[in-house]
């Protein structure tokens, strides 16, 4: 609840960046919701109260709400003022973290909201920060019972539900899927703003990191259930969906397997083997595919490559993400399907000597995934972080998405409650 030292339920940070703003707009749309009996007092936070008022401006014209620009607050901070971030964090009972890259941006968040006790939400797509800031802060979130939790955006909630979905309507034990991402878009195409280039460029340029810090990690191996998934080559093709594939290389599969060994070490259930792959058309789409593949993967070695990269992102990526972003119509047109297709054991049957003898397909289907899909999804994940705390685990703390929280419980608002509102997200299964 909002208390005079809390005053606020949610706490949109970077609500004038690009992203920020669709959240802004759904966290005021979510608000207006016939099934919601009373709003949640919420405030917007950055460097300009001139940007943030805007912000609120256009929210309330898009909305149809005069009135909203007068009911929401505004809190001034800036991610180089560590103050400015401890008093943002000591007003909010849970902060929507938007700025990004999360790798140069993200920490000071975490580190305010852990050390004031205020769970923080993001929609990182980068693993390095996700693994990086478990090893770092879980400890502390936990004694000060505070829940971070990551990638609560497209990436990852549609690929982490979507497996535990289909385990769900599996006659048997599921033990291995592999999801192909489908992205439609409309006569005036797709494209994405330039801030999640930035987060892909600077990632693939420090690969090295990340492995050094899974080695460091010392993990202990979670057992492979049945015969191992082998992975497809770079390109491939899949006759199910009539459409060649490369493999999906935001935070999927990272977040799906610490899903996965959180679910088998703590409540024992059989882990899924999981492998993401993005469908991209016939040949002609996978010619151009690997001409920008190559361009991108030299250039991204060396240090003036990535600035290239990063300052002509419309011309290296053949047009798909811009400084600008998408243009309403573009959004509007766009929508995503992501299918899964899993095998496993029926009952009676096990893995001993055994070949799996049941396969599944189910399919997740939302709209624009960016700046639509994302922000229903981030704001979902805080309602029902609000809302349902006593479904969550006693022990805070479990910084990393899916490690963070009782997953199911925490984004079935988003599965079950929004997907079933839009026309367009639809679940199915056969």
């Amino acid at each position: 609840m909002a208390t005079q030292q809390r005053p606020f339920h949610l706490v949109v940070f970077g609500a004038s960046g690009f992203t920020g703003q669709f959240v802004t707009e759904e966290v005021a749309r979510e608000q207006m919701s016939p099934e919601r009996s009373s709003r949640l007092p919420w405030a917007v936070a950055g460097r300009s109260r001139e940007k943030l008022q805007r912000v609120l401006e256009r929210a309330a014209m898009k909305l149809g709400r005069p009135t909203l620009s007068s009911e929401v607050g505004i809190i001034i901070c800036d991610i180089t003022n560590p103050a400015s971030l401890d008093e943002m964090a000591k007003q909010a009972t849970v902060v929507l973290n938007c700025v990004g890259p999360y790798r140069f941006y993200g920490e000071p968040v975490v580190k305010a909201c852990v050390e004031n006790g205020t769970s923080c939400i993001d929609i990182c797509g980068e693993p390095q920060f996700l693994e990086l800031m478990y090893w770092k802060y879980h400890e502390k979130a936990a004694e000060k019972g505070a829940y971070i939790i990551g990638s609560s955006g497209f990436d990852s909630i549609p690929a982490d539900l979507g497996v535990i979905y289909t385990r769900n309507k599996m006659n048997g034990t599921l033990t291995a899927v592999e999801s192909f991402l489908t992205i439609h878009s409309g006569p005036e195409g797709l494209c994405t703003h330039d801030g999640t280039w930035k987060s892909a460029v600077y990632g693939f340029g420090d690969q090295s990191n990340l492995k050094k810090l899974r080695n460091e990690s010392n993990l202990k191996p979670v057992p492979i259930v049945g015969p191992k998934l082998k992975r497809r080559w770079p390109i491939s093709y899949c006759r199910e969906l009539n459409s060649y594939s490369i493999p999906f290389l935001g935070a999927d599969v990272s977040v799906v397997k610490r899903t996965q060994r959180y679910l088998h070490e703590n409540l024992e259930q059989s882990p899924v083997q999981y492998a993401a792959y993005v469908t991209v058309g016939g040949v002609t789409s996978v010619i151009k595919l690997m001409f920008a593949g190559l361009f991108f993967l030299f250039f991204v070695k060396f240090g003036i490559g990535r600035q290239l990269l990063i300052k002509f992102p419309w011309l290296f990526s053949f047009g798909y993400f811009s400084k600008q972003g998408p243009t309403q119509k573009q959004i509007d047109a766009s929508s995503f399907t992501l299918t899964f297709f899993g095998q496993g054991y029926s009952q009676g049957f096990g893995p001993d000597k055994n070949k799996p003898n049941i396969r599944i397909c189910t399919q997740v289907k939302g709209p624009e995934a960016g700046y639509v899909a994302t922000p229903i999804a981030m704001v979902q994940a805080a309602i029902t972080l609000l809302t349902d705390a006593s479904d969550l685990p006693k022990a805070a703390g479990r910084i990393g998405s899916q490690l963070c929280t009782n997953l199911w419980d925490l984004r079935r608002g988003f599965i079950i409650s929004k997907i079933r509102k839009m026309d367009k997200s639809k679940r199915s299964h056969d």
